[in-house]
């Protein structure tokens, strides 16, 4: 009977650390998302109001920018900026 105990503590133990070394893989492989790539995905309003607020635009700048994305559509407000 004894071996039979020490058989089924040793096979539990065997899963537990199966699971515990598989999730440490997996979370190992995770690679956290830098920040610069976060902002690819920001709205066109809030990178015109985080650069505003950084000092890089004037208050006029700023204004007609703010105008320009808010009476464009939403397809013209994506695409890249003529170099006027």
């Amino acid at each position: 009977m004894y071996w039979y105990q020490w058989s089924w503590i040793g096979m539990n133990l065997f899963w537990w650390l199966f699971w515990v070394a598989l999730i440490v893989i997996a979370f190992g492989f995770a690679v956290p998302v830098p920040r610069s790539r976060v902002r690819l995905y920001e709205d066109p309003l809030a990178t015109l109001a985080r650069r505003y607020a950084a000092g890089e635009l004037t208050t006029q700048e700023y204004d007609e920018r703010r105008a320009r994305l808010e009476q464009a559509p939403h397809s013209d407000v994506t695409a890249a900026p003529s170099a006027a």
